[in-house]
C-alpha cells in the first residue's frame, strides 16, 4: 500500500503542473492590468507603468510563469498584490472556516443522502420512494446561491433562528452548510437508490433472508455494506464539488473563507491569489480522491494495491 500511496502522490506533481499552467493561461488571457486597481482610478499613465513594473507584469508571461513555478518549488505561493501579504499565510488562515463548511455539509449529505436513498430501495415504487426522488430531483436542480438565499429569508429574516452571515460561531455555518448538504444529499440519494437496487436482489440477499436474518440486518449490513464502493466515490466527489461550492455560498453568508477569498481575488485581479488558492483546492481535492481509493480496500478485502 505503501508503494501505491507514493506513486499516486508523484502523479499530482504533473496534474498540479497543469492546473497551474491553465489556471495561468485563463487569467491572463483576460482583458484588464491589476495595477490599474492598485494604482487607484486617478493614477496617471507613468504610474501605472511604474506600479506593472513592479509587479513584474511588464515582462514576457513565459518569465512570470518561470517564476511563478520556482516560488512553488520553494514553497512559496506568491504574495498578494491586494494585501501584500503571503498568499499562503492568507489561504490558511480562512482554509478553517472552508473546511468546517465542507465537512459539516459532508455530514449532512450523508444523513439525508443514504437515509432517503434506502427507503427509496426497500420501498420502490411507494409513496416513500417516489416522494424521495421528488425532493432528490428539486435539490439537483436547484443552484446552492439560491437554496442559501431562501435558507436566510425563512430562517434568518422571517423566523429569525439563525444568523444570515459570519464564520465566528457554530450557528454560522448551520444554514451554508444546509445550502450544500442538500443539493449533494440528492446525487447521492439517487445513487445510493441504484446501488441498492442492484445488490438486494442478488442470491446472497435471498439466502440471509431465507436463513432468518433480520430485514434491517439484511438491509444495513449485507446490502448497504456491498453497495457502498460508488456509494463511497460519490461521496469523495461531491467532497470535491462542496469545496467548489463553497465560493458561492461563502459570498452569500458572507463567510470568510477560502472561496469569498477566491471571489474577491477575482475582482480585484490579484493573479498571485488566484492561482495560489486554485492550486490549493485542486491538491486538496487529489488528496481527497487517494483517501477515498484507499476505502475501497477497507469496504472490500478482495481489493489489492500493487
Amino acid at each position: 500500500m505503501l508503494r501505491y500511496i507514493v506513486k499516486r502522490l508523484l502523479q499530482m506533481i504533473p496534474t498540479l503542473i497543469g492546473v497551474s499552467l491553465l489556471c495561468f493561461i485563463i487569467i491572463h488571457s483576460v482583458p484588464g492590468n491589476p495595477a490599474h486597481l492598485i494604482a487607484g482610478v486617478d493614477a496617471t499613465a507613468e504610474e501605472i507603468k511604474i506600479v506593472t513594473e513592479r509587479l513584474g507584469l511588464d515582462r514576457p508571461l513565459y518569465e512570470q510563469y518561470g517564476s511563478y513555478v520556482w516560488g512553488l518549488l520553494q514553497g512559496d505561493l506568491g504574495t498578494s498584490l491586494r494585501s501584500d501579504r503571503p498568499v499562503a499565510e492568507e489561504i490558511l488562515s480562512r482554509f478553517p472556516n472552508t473546511i468546517m463548511l465542507t465537512l459539516l455539509s459532508v455530514v449532512i449529505m450523508v444523513i439525508i443522502g443514504l437515509f432517503a436513498g434506502v427507503i427509496s430501495a426497500t420501498k420502490p415504487n411507494s409513496v416513500q420512494d417516489n416522494t424521495a426522488m421528488m425532493v432528490s430531483l428539486f435539490g439537483i436542480s436547484m443552484p446552492v446561491f439560491w437554496s442559501g438565499i431562501m435558507l436566510i429569508l425563512v430562517f434568518s429574516y422571517y423566523l429569525q433562528w439563525l444568523p444570515s452571515g459570519g464564520s465566528t460561531q457554530f450557528k454560522h455555518y448551520i444554514l451554508p452548510a444546509l445550502a450544500l448538504g442538500f443539493s449533494s444529499s440528492a446525487v447521492l440519494a439517487r445513487l445510493t437508490r441504484s446501488s441498492i437496487l442492484e445488490v438486494i436482489n442478488q442470491d446472497f440477499i435471498r439466502t440471509a433472508r431465507a436463513k432468518g436474518v433480520r430485514e434491517k440486518l439484511v438491509i444495513y449490513k449485507h446490502t448497504l455494506k456491498n453497495a457502498l464502493i460508488p456509494i463511497i466515490t460519490i461521496i469523495g466527489l461531491e467532497f470535491g464539488h462542496l469545496l467548489g461550492g463553497a465560493v458561492l455560498t461563502e459570498t452569500v453568508f458572507s463567510m470568510n473563507g477560502l472561496g469569498r477569498y477566491i471571489i474577491q481575488s477575482i475582482q480585484f485581479r490579484d493573479y498571485p491569489a488566484i492561482q495560489g488558492s486554485i492550486l490549493f483546492v485542486a491538491a486538496l481535492f487529489v488528496i481527497v480522491n487517494l483517501v477515498v481509493d484507499l476505502c475501497y480496500g477497507s469496504v472490500d478485502p478482495r481489493i489489492r494495491y500493487d
